[in-house]
């Protein structure tokens, strides 16, 4: 096969206003390219792992910023179609500082992605891969691009493509009763779904407390594995063979996103390796990287994991 993992999504650029500055004050803003796919897909590249990630994209000097910060860790965007004209999708983050959460405004409509169809799609080079890698934040943005995530995950079962769903549910993108109508059927051809306790809660209706809600979506979905994140209570892994609580570890936080991003990458990877529970313990490693850099795409090298737990200079 080529590719260890293939994926597709909305490239973005992010602004992020200053701590201590809202947006409708803010003087300076910095910005980096993001996408959730983009970013599991950045960081397995770095791991070692051949992937690739489609999107559409109009033409200009803000998709080049996209496709510069994933090409140059190794990720293939060459199935990614371009458009003469359009825009590039936006969003804005105010961090938050306590008693403040963080706060996304989006400037994605009317971006060509919006309106991406299967038939602009390279499927047999996006489906020569081990596993395919889809997430809810795509689905929700139209109707199209439901239907492209649908037809992917459709295609790679039709294949026998293994199907990993992060479920990713977006409050501002669409209703928890939306989000369970077109990723239901997806979860039900996944091999592995990640779905946090309070996603399982406003999506699937399971409320239930700590390492069984995992194991109750599990068996509703009739999924092999499930992975469960419930804030610093903990992450939870349900198989047939067996449920697992890991410890989670508070670190400082210089920014947020991505970090959610990098613990799926890091499991993905154990997952192809067969070993889920490496691949959660390294994804927790890699989301506490995630949380002490700006941006969305978190560059770590593998040996820099065995570092984590020592505060002296790396010399």
């Amino acid at each position: 096969m080529t590719y260890d993992l293939t994926t597709i999504g909305e490239g973005q650029i992010r602004l992020t206003c200053e701590r201590g500055e809202r947006l409708a004050t803010a003087r300076s803003l910095r910005m980096t390219a993001a996408g959730s796919e983009a970013n599991v897909a950045g960081l397995l590249s770095q791991l070692g792992r051949s992937t690739a990630w489609a999107s559409k994209l109009p033409k200009g000097e803000l998709a080049d910023r996209i496709a510069l910060e994933y090409s140059a860790v190794g990720v293939d965007i060459r199935h990614t179609v371009m458009t003469e004209e359009g825009r590039v999708a936006l969003y804005f983050l105010e961090p938050g500082e306590f008693p403040l959460p963080g706060k996304v405004t989006y400037d994605r409509l009317h971006t060509p992605f919006r309106t991406i169809t299967p038939e602009e799609i390279d499927w047999d080079a996006l489906l020569d891969t081990r596993i395919v890698f889809l997430t809810g934040i795509t689905a929700a943005l139209t109707p199209d691009t439901a239907r492209v995530v649908r037809y992917f995950a459709d295609a790679a079962g039709e294949r026998g493509v293994d199907v990993a769903l992060d479920v990713n549910f977006r409050s501002l993108l669409w209703s928890g009763e939306q989000a369970r109508a077109t990723l239901e059927p997806i979860a039900r051809k996944s091999s592995i779904l990640f779905c946090s306790r309070t996603d399982a809660r406003v999506v699937f209706g399971i409320d239930k407390p700590d390492v069984q809600a995992c194991r109750a979506l599990r068996e509703e979905m009739g999924v092999p594995t499930v992975v469960s994140t419930d804030g610093r209570a903990g992450t939870y892994l349900s198989t047939a063979v067996k449920d697992r609580t890991f410890d989670i570890h508070s670190v400082p936080v210089i920014d947020r996103p991505g970090a959610g991003d990098s613990f799926v990458a890091g499991t993905l990877h154990g997952w192809l390796d067969d070993d889920v529970e490496r691949g959660i313990e390294m994804g927790t490693k890699v989301a506490q990287i995630a949380l002490t850099h700006h941006g969305d795409l978190t560059h770590v090298r593998p040996g820099e994991l065995q570092t984590l737990q020592s505060t002296d200079i790396v010399r």
